[in-house]
């Protein structure tokens, strides 16, 4: 599974915005967050998927955004995995036709779990199967279960189907955003996208930065975290695929700071990413920045020129992971 869509992405963020159209209504539904689009939840889509070519339906996604726990916590870390535009990518890549993120805001939290199923799931969408985790609950107070899913499924009309808990390999904990989280957190990203199937990677701009890594031979392409998870702060092995501007389509590597770069100073972390055999202009394009290998931790140096050394080091140890990773291909 790589990051980009196989197909069009039909995304829509209120169920006012979704068509009257058979390529919505009487559809199998996937329900959940999504986050990472990781090995388990797609189980929860190849379920989805076969359910939906049985019953010759379309294949929706229904997941919220915010995150609950952004609506109830807000002031909590950030711990997002995938923005919206690219979950929906992904889950297009997985066979789904569309996706609905619903917003989660004061009204859906004071949503019934019965009234959930009878308004939303029934009278509005009018589905024909719900596919869910095994750890699905939903409705105010999470009084909603896959138990009372079947209970009216039986009663409405509609299939019901749960997905048995995905382990990790050679353990017992299953697959779950938390533990991708958690990786990322320790400087781990290729167990990571062990359990993503693909890698953790953070999109944005590119950003107008003070420009004093072109003036020691290192430029840089500058983005904003913004509620991206924060990783382990260091100087990791990326790749980076440039995704519009006249540059659109190049996937190139690099090695990257992530950080508050201690040497010189900023006031929000960011990820700073000097892409290899590259000299153009990318202000303001978008960029995929994958993490591939943690390097180092940040560190603070005596000066510009202790610091221009070690990146010169790091991007030799860069492009040896990726001449690694090339020939394991």
């Amino acid at each position: 599974m790589t990051n980009a869509p196989a197909k069009p992405t039909a995304l829509y963020r209120s169920l006012a915005d979704l068509p009257q159209t058979p390529t919505v209504k009487n559809c199998v539904l996937a329900i959940g967050n999504f986050d990472g689009v990781h090995l388990g939840h797609q189980q929860v889509i190849a379920q989805a998927r076969a359910t939906a070519e049985r019953l010759g339906a379309p294949l929706g996604v229904m997941l919220f955004d915010p995150h609950p726990q952004q609506f109830f916590a807000p002031d909590a870390p950030p711990f997002r995995l995938t923005r919206l535009v690219t979950r929906a990518a992904l889950l297009a890549q997985l066979g789904v036709d569309f996706t609905l993120a619903l917003p989660f805001d004061a009204a859906m939290a004071a949503c019934e779990a019965e009234d959930f199923i009878t308004d939303i799931l029934c009278q509005q969408l009018d589905v024909k199967a719900v596919c869910v985790g095994y750890d699905f609950c939903f409705g105010k107070g999470r009084k909603g279960n896959f138990a009372m899913l079947e209970t009216y499924g039986d009663k409405l009309g509609f299939e019901t189907h749960s997905t048995h808990a995905v382990l990790q390999p050679d353990s017992t904990a299953p697959y779950s955003s938390s533990a991708i989280r958690n990786f990322l957190r320790d400087g781990e990203p290729e167990k990571a996208a062990a359990l993503m199937g693909h890698a953790f990677a953070v999109e944005g701009g590119v950003q107008h930065g003070d420009q004093r890594g072109r003036t020691i031979g290192f430029a840089t392409a500058n983005m904003a975290l913004e509620d991206y998870v924060l990783p382990k702060f260091g100087v990791y092995t990326v790749q980076a695929e440039i995704l519009d501007g006249a540059f659109a389509g190049q996937v190139l590597g690099g090695v990257a700071n992530l950080g508050l770069r201690p040497t010189v100073g900023t006031d929000k972390p960011r990820l700073e990413t000097h892409l290899f055999d590259f000299d153009g202009d990318i202000y303001d394009a978008n960029l995929r920045v994958s993490l591939l290998r943690f390097i180092r931790p940040e560190q603070k140096f005596d000066g510009l020129e202790a610091l221009t050394a070690q990146i010169a080091k790091d991007s030799d140890t860069a492009k040896r992971h990726l001449s690694d990773m090339k020939q394991t291909q």
